[in-house]
């Protein structure tokens, strides 16, 4: 049975990172210098990161997605996987990944048992892409997801974080994608993570969004899966498609929140902004499965009513996504 927090949310959901490296250098997510990488010495092993998925799901978590930075950087990530896979009890093992690698991976990844990709897509241009990213092809994303499509995978989810000013005026574009392709294309609101300057000026609240696409386009809400994540989902008539919706600013759904995060040097979260220190390398050091499924247990349990991103005491706590495995 998956544990509950003191809000009475189900915690079925671990966000599991690999690794603090990455192969871009996205705007929103790290500096233009990136950061200061971890030690090798610091990262988890497969064999850890494994351990902590088996104790995860020995307390009640149905879904595993893994993350990074860039976890197709990291090699031997299929055989990984696969294990993963045959974990008894999981439900879902999912994928996020900036679609770089994917066009020589996607086959490897299905047959290792991975049902779903989530590939970060901020730009159908190839000079907008490229500013973003300060150094992506948008050609070989594109071909990864071709490759994705051709290996069968049960969904493809393209994220896009909206900024005005930059690359909202492809919103039309991007729910164009969904008209004749199974595609599960989802505009995000742009978070600050890094403080800069000014943020509130680059996002576009999920409303306005909204509003855009229904002047071009007859939307119809869709229910969502049980294990879908934040999206609310919409489908323009007759599409093969749907569209998604993450309101973490202007609507934060944290009362729908069933996750918890684990880094790739073992810190345990509760919520993306949570500056909590729990480490769970003692325990993997000392062989204390029973202390790592408590641990885990625990700061599900403690999961706060909402995240205070917006709060005063939140206004000096930056972080780049890639460190904690956005």
């Amino acid at each position: 049975m998956s544990p509950s927090d003191i809000y009475g949310r189900k915690i079925n959901y671990l966000r599991l990172s690999v690794t603090d490296r990455c192969n871009l250098r996205c705007t929103y997510c790290m500096p233009a210098s990136g950061i200061k990488k971890r030690a090798h010495s610091d990262i988890l092993s497969y064999e850890q990161l494994h351990r902590i998925a088996e104790a995860a799901v020995d307390i009640g978590v149905e879904k595993i997605r893994i993350t990074g930075g860039e976890p197709l950087v990291r090699k031997g990530m299929p055989g990984f996987l696969a294990g993963l896979k045959r974990i008894p009890g999981l439900k879902k093992l999912v994928l996020t990944t900036n679609g770089v690698f994917l066009g020589s991976m996607a086959g490897e990844l299905r047959d290792a048992g991975v049902e779903s990709v989530n590939i970060s897509l901020d730009s159908l241009r190839p000079d907008v892409f490229s500013r973003i990213t300060r150094r992506g092809d948008l050609s070989r994303v594109l071909e990864g997801i071709a490759a994705a499509e051709h290996a069968g995978f049960e969904h493809i989810k393209l994220n896009m974080v909206v900024m005005r000013g930059v690359n909202d005026a492809e919103v039309l574009d991007f729910a164009a994608l969904t008209l004749d392709r199974p595609l599960k294309v989802r505009f995000i609101e742009y978070m600050p993570t890094l403080k800069e300057r000014n943020w509130q000026s680059f996002m576009v609240p999920g409303d306005e969004l909204l509003s855009r696409l229904s002047k071009r386009y007859p939307l119809r809400k869709v229910t969502n899966d049980a294990l879908d994540g934040p999206a609310v989902y919409y489908r323009i008539d007759g599409a093969a498609g749907t569209l998604g919706f993450i309101t973490p600013i202007s609507s934060h759904f944290c009362q729908n929140c069933n996750r918890i995060r684990v880094t790739s040097s073992g810190t345990v979260k509760s919520c993306l902004f949570d500056d909590g220190k729990t480490s769970l390398k003692p325990y993997l050091d000392n062989g204390d499965d029973a202390g790592l499924r408590e641990t885990l247990r625990q700061v599900a349990g403690m999961k706060p009513h909402r995240h205070m991103f917006m709060s005063r005491e939140a206004d000096n706590h930056s972080f780049t996504m890639s460190q904690i495995g956005g």
